[in-house]
């Protein structure tokens, strides 16, 4: 039986890191989160790339266009959606995921979703590292695992 899956190491893979500045102070924490995780397993600082936009309703224009220089094994989408008193939540964290959903069909390289969609800033703030973990650390280790199995499917690559 052949059985191709990822592995959670990322020496000599490249990462593009695409990140919102809205809503920094969860976002910062996501950042910190997935580079540490990144080095953890092996990149190397000069392999981590961070690209910044606005917004997260922004990042997916971003994030296509990184993935599309192929400079890098993988890219990370990180960003965050805090519910407000109107529909714009909706709205921006329904096309955001969506668009890194597409980027994620049509690039070349591996593509993770560190979006947090959440109702209070307490909540953000928990997934960013608080008390529930770091989403961002999350999304590196998707990333170093799809980019390791889409290294071993490239063409002319044994394994």
């Amino acid at each position: 039986m052949n059985v191709h899956e990822g592995m959670l190491v990322a020496t000599g893979l490249r990462f593009g890191l695409v990140v919102s500045r809205f809503n920094a102070l969860v976002t910062e924490q996501l950042l910190l989160g997935a580079a540490d995780t990144l080095r953890r397993h092996g990149a190397e600082e000069k392999d981590l790339t961070v690209y910044r936009c606005a917004g997260t309703f922004e990042l997916p224009a971003l994030l296509q266009r990184v993935a599309a220089t192929g400079k890098h094994d993988a890219v990370l989408a990180l960003g965050a959606v805090i519910r407000g008193g109107t529909p714009h939540f909706d709205y921006v964290a329904g096309e955001a995921v969506k668009g890194v959903a597409q980027v994620a069909l049509s690039a070349e390289c591996a593509v993770s979703m560190g979006i947090l969609t959440c109702d209070t800033m307490e909540q953000a703030l928990e997934r960013a590292g608080m008390k529930g973990g770091n989403k961002g650390a999350e999304a590196a280790l998707a990333a170093i695992e799809q980019a390791s199995v889409f290294r071993a499917l490239r063409p002319g690559k044994r394994k």
